[in-house]
């Protein structure tokens, strides 16, 4: 799929008899959802060791054509009569380079139905928002060697049971608040006194390209405080406290340009924040969640087209999904890459045996002069891409163009056949 970068079975297979066998795969009964979604951080265990990672969840709706007669199996999603896959998924981000690190877990699912019971008389395990609590306990494991995590969420996941059981030793959390919660002892709720702190500086902040908006600058303002959150009074699960301390981040933008839609964030986060150095750090942590709906937007419109698959059934396009988002996450890795901004090693997008194909490759790419050398660190992300966009047609030139999508999609389809051969010679 990477070096494709599509998810159709036919040209992923290569010709009829590749086609068959990528579809017996699918339909195997031993390869699981569940199996592909925990292969997601096979890399990213060693990728986060050491590092404040920024654990980014976020869901998105894989939406799929269907009539009346022939709904494969799949359940609703979103508004009307739209039916699909919900891909949950949680993201490793290093806190300090912004580094994309790899996938760390999540869920694929499509519904079995509607729900009969009203949402507040449910209990938490009855409810899709289990997930959030779920992958974040799932990703300690994967995160446990990294020096500090904070799961970063937007509002989706802003529920009262996933901030009492989300808390543990080294783990944090940051979400963009969702509800006007009461506050504990006193009068006001939690989006009036947010405007009661004194502000504490300006300043501009890039926000990425999203939902038709163009990427743009904000200046915006800050303040901040703590806030004691009360318990919701119709919340049915057991063992609750009455309520939990929290730090507010309030985000306000005064002016923005006609047609743009107004910033204005309350962010609720378990970190400490001794000044406004550290609100300010808080709000660049949540401009960072932008890689998830990246991540998303790789996997299907403006990446892999996963919504134009023809697989006939839910099983099929469950896995299906949960492969595309591997792929997805390669991809963003190596365009993040080309730039060597970061310094991440090879090791979280390749194999040793591709790593290994990769030291074979470079010297024959690399020019008499010093600007057609290779200028990344042996053994980087970096090193990599170079050698893959050169693969893809790039000229190694600093004054050109960078390589985008399109350029990696032809060299990783020309480096996978290398690899394949490479390999072969050398068992």
């Amino acid at each position: 799929m990477v070096a494709r970068q599509t998810v159709c079975v036919s040209r992923l297979g290569g010709g009829r008899k590749g086609e068959v066998k990528f579809g017996r795969f699918l339909g195997n009964d031993t390869v699981t959802v569940d199996a592909v979604v925990e292969g997601w951080s096979t890399r990213t265990r060693e990728a986060v060791a050491g590092r404040h990672v920024l654990a980014i969840q976020d869901t998105t709706e894989v939406k799929f054509r269907t009539d009346e007669g022939r709904r494969r199996g799949l359940g609703k999603v979103g508004k009307g009569n739209v039916y699909g896959v919900l891909v949950h998924s949680m993201i490793a981000v290093d806190a300090d380079t912004k580094a994309f690190l790899g996938l760390v877990g999540g869920k694929v699912w499509t519904r079995d139905g509607v729900a009969t019971v009203s949402h507040k008389n449910r209990t938490l395990s009855e409810k899709e928002s289990q997930r959030w609590i779920d992958t974040a306990v799932e990703g300690k494991e994967v995160l446990a060697a990294a020096s500090m995590v904070t799961d970063v969420n937007d509002r989706e996941g802003d529920f009262y049971p996933k901030w009492v059981r989300g808390r543990s030793e080294g783990l944090h959390q940051l979400t963009r608040a969702s509800q006007n919660r009461s506050l504990a002892n006193t009068n006001e709720c939690l989006f009036t006194v947010a405007r009661t702190f004194p502000e504490a500086g300006s300043r501009e902040i890039t926000l990425a390209a999203r939902s038709g908006q163009p990427e743009r600058t904000a200046k915006v303002t800050i303040r901040f405080g703590t806030v004691e959150i009360c318990r919701p009074k119709h919340n049915r699960e057991r063992g609750l406290p009455p309520s939990i301390t929290l730090r507010l981040v309030e985000v306000y933008e005064a002016n923005p340009p006609a047609g743009a839609e107004r910033v204005h964030w309350r962010l609720l986060t378990t970190h400490e924040l001794a000044d406004a150095a550290a609100a300010w750090q808080i709000v660049d942590w949540y401009l960072l969640r932008w890689a998830i709906e990246q991540l998303h937007r790789t996997m299907k419109r403006q990446g892999l087209r996963l919504e134009d698959s023809q697989i006939e059934s839910a099983d099929r396009l469950l896995k299906l999904a949960a492969i595309a988002t591997s792929a997805a996450a390669i991809t963003m890795q190596l365009v993040q890459a080309r730039d060597g901004t970061t310094d991440e090693p090879a090791s979280i997008a390749f194999s040793e045996e591709e790593i290994a194909t990769l030291d074979a490759l470079n010297p024959t790419l690399e020019g008499g002069t010093k600007l057609q050398k290779n200028p990344h660190r042996r053994h980087s992300l970096a090193w990599a891409a170079w050698i893959i966009a050169r693969l893809g047609g790039w000229n190694g030139y600093k004054s050109s163009k960078p390589p985008g999508p399109i350029t990696f999609r032809h060299g990783l389809e020309y480096f996978r056949a290398i690899s394949r051969g490479h390999h072969l010679g050398t068992v």
